[in-house]
C-alpha cells in the first residue's frame, strides 16, 4: 500500500513557475513508477497523462504539451516525487495528481496508488 500526498499547488500567472511535490509514504517506494497527471475542471475533459519517471530515474516520459517546459523528478531516499513546471500557459489551469504504478505508462490504468490532487490556476 502506497499513500500519496501532493503539495505546491496554486495561483500564478502565464509564464510564471511552479513546482509540485508528491511525499510517498511506505518503504517501497523505488518499487514504482511515478507518475503525474491532470484533470482540468471542466465538464467532459478526461485525466490526462503529464509526466512519468522510472523507479530509479533512468527514464523520463513526457506529454507533447509539457515536453520542454515541465521536468520530473525523484528521490527514492526521501520517497519524494517533483514536477517541476516552467513557462506555464492558461492550459496547464488542472488539477494535478501524483500516481504510482508497477508498470511504467501513459494511462491512468497504468497505475494503482493516486493522490487527492493539487490545484493548479495558471491565469493572464
Amino acid at each position: 500500500q502506497v499513500q500519496l500526498v501532493e503539495s505546491g499547488g496554486g495561483l500564478v500567472q502565464a509564464g510564471d513557475s511552479l513546482r509540485l511535490s508528491c511525499a510517498a509514504s511506505g518503504r517501497t517506494f523505488s518499487s514504482f513508477t511515478m507518475g503525474w497527471f491532470r484533470q482540468a475542471q471542466a465538464p467532459g475533459k478526461e485525466r490526462e497523462f503529464v509526466a512519468s519517471i522510472s523507479r530509479f530515474g533512468t527514464m523520463r516520459n513526457y506529454a507533447d504539451s509539457v515536453k520542454g517546459r515541465f521536468t520530473i523528478s525523484r528521490d527514492n531516499a526521501k520517497n519524494t516525487v517533483t514536477l517541476q513546471m516552467n513557462s506555464l500557459k492558461l492550459e496547464d489551469t488542472a488539477v494535478y495528481y501524483c500516481a504510482a504504478g508497477r508498470s511504467p505508462g501513459i494511462i491512468t490504468s497504468s497505475y494503482d496508488y493516486w493522490g487527492r490532487g493539487t490545484s493548479v490556476t495558471v491565469s493572464s
